[in-house]
């Protein structure tokens, strides 16, 4: 038997980011006693990765198991909620290729107000509603989810903290560690 609790801000930002769906759309149901069926792989892969301490390996075995989750129909129910505020389809996916295309620089959230053309605090609102995180936890997410691509190519730190936008090698690695656990250089020594 196992038990997986992820906090509910993430499992709508992944659910947004993974499907392109609005994060207010999923509603998870309480499956217990449930056959694993697709899940008992990434379950699996994740459990011999955290007991053997591979960090990269244990996040892509969650990444996997969180994707297989949001995709099986026994979880969740798509057309059960009517939406209510919040960010379109085209608003959201412009905000997200404004932000991947702009992450080396600094990201304001009257810039990000202006492609929505939302006032600040509404589009910090309907923000959070759809993608389930603050902008300022989605900037920093997809800074790290850069970072970690850049490392796998070979880059040195010093490049990768100023390429995502970083503001110096400490706020890096802060963050960083904050994201994934372990330090860049950690991160680098684990996939080498």
């Amino acid at each position: 038997m196992m038990h997986l609790y992820l906090p509910n801000d993430e499992l709508r930002r992944c659910y947004s980011e993974m499907l392109d769906r609005d994060g207010q759309l999923l509603d998870l149901a309480d499956v217990t006693y449930a056959d694993a069926g697709d899940l008992a792989r990434p379950f699996a892969e994740l459990h011999v990765a955290t007991r053997q301490g591979q960090s990269l390996r244990a996040e892509e075995a969650m990444t996997e198991l969180v994707a297989s989750i949001l995709k099986d129909k026994r979880f969740h129910g798509l057309a059960a909620k009517t939406v209510r505020g919040g960010l379109s389809g085209r608003v959201r996916r412009q905000l997200a290729d404004y932000i991947d295309a702009n992450l080396d620089q600094v990201i304001r959230l009257k810039d990000l107000a202006a492609i929505a053309g939302l006032s600040e605090f509404h589009l910090q609102r309907s923000f959070k509603q759809s993608c389930g995180v603050s902008p300022h936890l989605y900037v920093n997410h997809r800074r790290i989810e850069r970072a970690k691509a850049q490392i796998r190519a070979g880059e040195p730190l010093i490049e990768v903290a100023d390429a995502c936008g970083f503001s110096s090698q400490s706020h890096f690695t802060r963050s960083f560690k904050m994201g994934t656990g372990v330090t860049p250089a950690h991160y680098r020594k684990a996939v080498a």
